[in-house]
């Protein structure tokens, strides 16, 4: 039997590269699948890969900064594909810029997707998970949360909220049955790596930097992610919690 055999999951960001990538495995481990994303066309994209393949899949819009929104899909989530097993926190937008030539304006957006937009979930769903006494959590921050990245500085500060969040929810809800770890990409060759770079005076010299320091000679793809992230959703990680994985070819090595 597949590791995740008619499980619930959530995934924030289930359209993009990552999410995407990371819908796909989960349905392969014959988890039912939650597909949130913004962009609702993409979302019902991957969806619809997941049921041609023979999984099981739904697509919601949701919009992780208003809660409104969240609470929207969490409960059509339920109603159609029953109780919250897994939430993994995958959604985040970056901007790349020096923190002196960034605006309020850009922080509170950042923050409103990369940490508050995770907390929100969280809220939503845990209660739930407490009542069952079971529930995987898998957050995807960065390693910017883990050694800093420059022009990336209130991104990094919101990873390292998730971070240090994550942890305390581990916590905090170990006595009812849930796990809580985080997923740390480098660098990965996703649509949200492109937005970033653009704005960078040489994106294509940035990328090969990027590539450059990582010691297994090459950015990171999304199915890199998606292994990682569903072990810790699985009941193989059953006994690991508040763990922070670097999934970045090496590019940081912290013990």
């Amino acid at each position: 039997m597949a590791r995740l055999q008619n499980k619930t999951v959530v995934i924030t960001g289930g359209g993009g590269g990552i999410g995407g990538a990371t819908c796909r495995k989960f349905a392969q481990e014959g988890a039912k699948v939650a597909v949130l994303d913004l962009n609702l066309e993409a979302a019902e994209k991957v969806a619809a890969e997941i049921r041609a393949a023979g999984g099981v899949a739904e697509a919601f819009k949701c919009d992780i900064a208003d809660r409104a929104s969240v609470d929207a899909a969490v409960a059509a989530t339920q109603t159609k594909l029953g109780p919250i097993d897994v939430l993994v926190n995958n959604a985040g937008w970056d901007i790349f810029k020096p923190f002196t030539k960034s605006d309020p304006g850009e922080w509170e957006k950042l923050i409103a997707i990369n940490l508050t937009g995770a907390l929100h979930m969280h809220h939503a769903i845990l209660p739930g998970m407490v009542e069952r006494r079971y529930g995987r959590i898998v957050n995807v921050a960065s390693d910017a949360a883990r050694v800093g990245s420059s022009g990336e500085a209130v991104y990094a500060a919101c990873k390292g909220g998730l971070v240090a969040f994550s942890k305390t929810i581990a916590r905090e809800h170990s006595r009812h049955g849930i796990t809580v770890n985080v997923v740390c990409p480098g660098p990965t060759d996703t649509a949200l790596l492109a937005g970033v770079t653009s704005g960078a005076p040489n994106p294509e010299k940035l990328v090969e930097a990027f590539t450059k320091a990582i010691p297994l000679g090459r950015l990171g793809q999304p199915d890199d992610l998606a292994g990682a992230i569903v072990f810790f959703g699985s009941d193989d990680a059953s006994f690991v919690t508040g763990q922070v994985l670097s999934v970045s070819g090496g590019l940081t090595m912290n013990g």
